[in-house]
């Protein structure tokens, strides 16, 4: 597959990019995309969610009142669940959400993920650039050039790039990433993701083995 590149001002530069077809042209497992998305959620969250118990409430433990004659349930202690300010039935109690997945599904997750966005025409390939200095507005001017100011953006970088990725990052709508940090969740994520022309060798390396 061939894909014009472009300039940073969203002008064709009269070269073209060949998109390998073992990475962007193969045959789409919606259900490895699922895996992978499921898995990169879980690993977001802390799990350091914690509520007390009756164990762990502080009180007293006297029997709060005799436990015959005064026409009510029978009561023990104070921190009782039904009691308010007693502990909870089976809290939330600290956890690891963490899920594994074999690395050749989340190889194949993120094939699956590129090759949706090809066939729905939303790669981009722009030839690399760079910034004199961090500056939020360059990039804004560089997304309007692609038409992408009012859409979710994915650039992908060959190296790492300061000055690109702190142009960025004040964004809330685009993300830079390498080619080694690319995620299923984040191709899926973006409307529209815009590949350094310089990464594609690496991308196309990393999910060829």
């Amino acid at each position: 597959m061939e894909v014009a590149v472009l300039d940073i001002n969203g002008k064709e530069t009269g070269r073209k990019a060949n998109l390998s077809d073992a990475v962007f042209a193969i045959e789409p497992n919606d259900h490895a995309v699922y895996l992978d998305v499921k898995q990169y959620l879980a690993n977001q969250r802390q799990g350091t969610h914690k509520a007390k118990e009756r164990a762990e409430i502080a009180g007293s433990t006297r029997k709060i009142k005799k436990q015959k004659g005064t026409g009510t349930a029978r009561a023990g202690s104070i921190k009782n669940p039904l009691f308010k300010g007693g502990g909870r039935v089976f809290g939330p109690r600290p956890r690891s959400y963490s899920q594994k997945l074999n690395k050749n599904v989340k190889r194949l997750a993120r094939k699956s993920a590129l090759t949706l966005k090809a066939k729905s025409e939303s790669i981009i390939v722009v030839e690399d650039f760079n910034f004199d200095a961090p500056k939020t507005k360059n990039f804004i001017n560089v997304l309007k050039a692609l038409g992408l100011d009012s859409k979710k953006s994915l650039f992908v970088l060959g190296d790492s790039n300061n000055n690109v990725y702190l142009s960025s990052r004040n964004l809330k709508t685009s993300e830079v990433v390498t080619s080694s940090e690319l995620s299923t969740y984040k191709i899926v994520n973006a409307n529209s993701v815009v590949i350094f022309e310089g990464s594609l060798e690496g991308i196309e390396s990393n999910l060829s083995k």
